[in-house]
């Protein structure tokens, strides 16, 4: 089968061709119809500090997908073929203490699909029974493949509480984050305020409901936040960009005893002022890692059979497996949404 590889420490990958996997007994193969690209495959693209020092290469690239079921473990008994599914990426252990827990998402053991393991850049994939989720044949599979980055937003938004008739500031409007505007808009947010220094994306952010957009290249989102709010600030901070100047510019504005929500992944340390932006206003900080497993997918499927959040507004292009060059080029330009790959 044809497959996008990592196999050199360089930045790019290659499309080759390789073996198509054999699954175990308690796994299926399917058949990719839809994958799409994260923030966390361009940092293995482009072989990051973290890329280099985690991945194990030769490896086959991606995590996000949508496909069907065209072969069935013996000892499978949820799923049949001609199933549509997509699949979790963390891959838990089962036997840690998180995972007897119920945190398999914080699994002690925890494997990534993707960057542990093969991924789904790719004609198959292996997919283990437990991280299959089953999807309803009404769903396109483009739509499908994007509903992890949705669980995302899902868990980002609501860990912790939630946003009805708050105030609430979002700082990165990549394809998760403009997908948390929708998710707050629907939800009764009094206003979202989306901040990020790429138009394009802030136009996205707009068009699913964004009360205001500040390109932070251009204002300053600390000042424009402020003087809406009365000097009051936001109550809720949902921080995507994985950024310093974005984290400490998101704890500026949120008001004491508010909800700070952090997704993004900084690629070194990061300095904030504790004392005031944090003890003295008696907030709440929430790491959010990936989706838990998997209540936030029964919620994220939720909001996409209701029709509330339209997942296809979010995919802006769609190229062929072997047109990844141009895909990931593109999406580095900060001019997409999500970009679906078809094999």
């Amino acid at each position: 089968m044809n497959a996008i590889v990592k196999q050199s420490v360089a930045p790019g990958a290659v499309l080759k061709d390789v073996s198509e996997p054999r699954i175990s007994s308690k796994q299926v193969l399917v058949k990719v119809k839809a994958t799409s690209i994260c923030g966390t495959d361009v940092h293995i693209y482009d072989s990051n500090e973290w890329a280099r020092s985690r991945i194990k290469i030769p490896l086959i690239m991606g995590h996000e997908f949508a496909g069907e079921v065209v072969e069935v473990g013996k000892d499978v008994t949820s799923l049949v073929e001609g199933d549509h599914v997509s699949g979790e990426t963390h891959i838990p252990c089962m036997r840690c203490e998180q995972c007897r827990l119920g945190n398999y998402h914080i699994c002690e053991n925890l494997k990534l699909r993707g960057v542990d393991v093969d991924g789904c850049f790719a004609e198959f994939v292996a997919v283990d029974e437990m991280t299959a989720w089953k999807n309803d044949k009404s769903i396109p599979f483009d739509v499908a493949s994007a509903q992890e980055p949705l669980g995302n937003a899902v868990h980002t938004v609501f860990e912790g509480g939630g946003v009805e008739g708050k105030k609430v500031a979002i700082f990165g409007c990549g394809p998760i984050g403009i997908a948390a505007v929708g998710l707050c808009v629907q939800s009764g947010a009094e206003s979202v305020y989306a901040v990020d220094i790429s138009d394009y994306r802030l136009s996205l952010a707009k068009s699913f409901g964004a009360t205001s957009v500040i390109n932070s290249a251009r204002d300053d989102p600390v000042k424009f936040i402020m003087d809406s709010t009365y000097g009051h600030g936001v109550d809720v901070f949902l921080e995507m960009a994985g950024a310093e100047q974005t984290i400490r510019q998101g704890l500026k504005v949120l008001k004491a005893g508010g909800r700070a929500s952090l997704l993004g992944l900084p690629d070194k340390e990061v300095s904030i002022d504790i004392s005031s932006d944090v003890v003295q206003k008696y907030i709440t900080i929430k790491g959010i890692f990936g989706r838990r497993m998997f209540s936030t997918w029964y919620t994220t499927a939720a909001y996409l059979r209701s029709g509330r959040i339209d997942l296809s507004k979010l995919i802006t292009h769609h190229f062929r497996l072997e047109q990844f060059e141009e895909a990931f080029k593109l999406m580095k330009t900060g001019k997409s949404g999500k970009i679906v790959m078809l094999p």
